[in-house]
């Protein structure tokens, strides 16, 4: 967990290159030390219907009007939003549709309603990439990477502001049977012993996305550290950062088949290299 911390298409149309535009951008060792904090301030040593195109009719959208999105929460991995609903379905899959804002987007708890909130373009130094998990004409319902845990947000498919791409990955953890299972295109292409959360402060259930990839100045726990939208429900914040849950690899394998972490999913140095190859955005469903 952190345990510290393309112009819009239609939906059915899947650029070619999107995996190339997806490489999380790598920031110089200044901004990645910034993040280091975030990415490895936690897991500790501890023991040795988504995708549903609605109707044809459109929501009414209220008039246009200028938006300071400047005097708005930004949904990131370090906030809290209030006044936006719930995922309707945390345990559904996706149908792989996922969006890239090419500057930061007014967020909606509604079609058509007013902004609450801003959803930036970048995330943890890299491409900000989300996950649609329910259509309404010209209106996205997102997953967003802020507290509550499974807070979404309504944002209109817009040509000029907003990239739309598929993945054909689903990344699933299975929390009882320690069991981490990468699926392309519905078919198993991966699957490992991993750690998983304590009873006391268990890896949080539902449905989340790959939300950045960090390659910290001080690999603490590997090279890599691969947070996603979700954060500890029994810690306020761990190690300096906002409590986010991450994939990240562990030196002892013992641990590997236990129930020992702040909430973040320890991971063989296997997974998390494949890990490392699939898309932002990614939903990630753990049960």
């Amino acid at each position: 967990m952190t345990e510290r911390s393309r112009r819009p298409r239609p939906a059915a149309v899947r650029p070619k290159r999107h995996v190339r535009r997806w490489r999380a951008v790598r920031a110089g060792a200044a901004a990645l030390a910034a993040v280091t904090v975030l990415a490895t301030g936690g897991c500790g040593s501890g023991g040795g219907s988504g995708g549903g195109s609605g109707g044809e009719q459109r929501p009414q959208a209220e008039p246009s009007v200028a938006v300071d999105l400047a005097k708005l929460p930004r949904a990131t991995t370090f906030t809290t939003l209030r006044g936006l609903p719930q995922d309707p379905a945390p345990s559904a899959a996706t149908d792989g549709t996922v969006v890239r804002p090419n500057a930061a987007l007014p967020v909606s708890a509604q079609p058509g309603g007013p902004p609450v909130a801003a959803l930036p373009d970048r995330q943890l130094d890299g491409p900000t990439w989300v996950p649609v998990v329910e259509t309404r004409g010209e209106w996205l319902r997102v997953l967003l990477p802020s507290r509550p845990n499974g807070v979404t947000g309504w944002i209109r498919r817009d040509e000029s502001a907003l990239t739309v791409a598929h993945t054909p990955y689903l990344v699933t953890v299975d929390r009882q049977e320690r069991r981490l299972t990468l699926l392309r295109s519905g078919r198993q292409v991966g699957s490992w012993t991993v750690a998983v959360g304590a009873d006391e402060t268990p890896t949080p259930a539902g449905r989340t996305f790959l939300l950045a990839l960090l390659k910290p100045s001080h690999a603490t726990y590997g090279p890599l550290v691969i947070p996603v939208g979700a954060h500890s429900q029994t810690l306020e914040t761990f190690g300096g950062g906002p409590g986010t849950v991450a994939f990240h690899g562990w030196r002892d394998a013992s641990v590997f088949g236990k129930a020992v972490t702040h909430g973040c999913i320890r991971v063989p140095d296997e997974a998390l290299d494949r890990l490392s190859k699939v898309p932002l955005g990614t939903p990630v469903l753990v049960t």
